[in-house]
């Protein structure tokens, strides 16, 4: 027996415009995170396995 396909949920309203504000904020957020310790220990790994 086959299942119904059900449809694809969709925001409106007030939901959108909060989902899309929050998502556009997200995506001016997305380069300032600062990986300069992870990258150092990284460089620091490499030099030492001698790469």
């Amino acid at each position: 027996m086959a299942l119904a396909i059900s449809g694809i949920p969709m925001l409106t309203g007030d939901e959108a415009l909060a989902f899309r504000e929050k998502a556009e904020e997200t995506l001016k957020k997305r380069g300032s995170i600062d990986f300069s310790k992870q990258r150092a220990e990284m460089k620091a790994i490499l030099a030492k396995a001698k790469f």
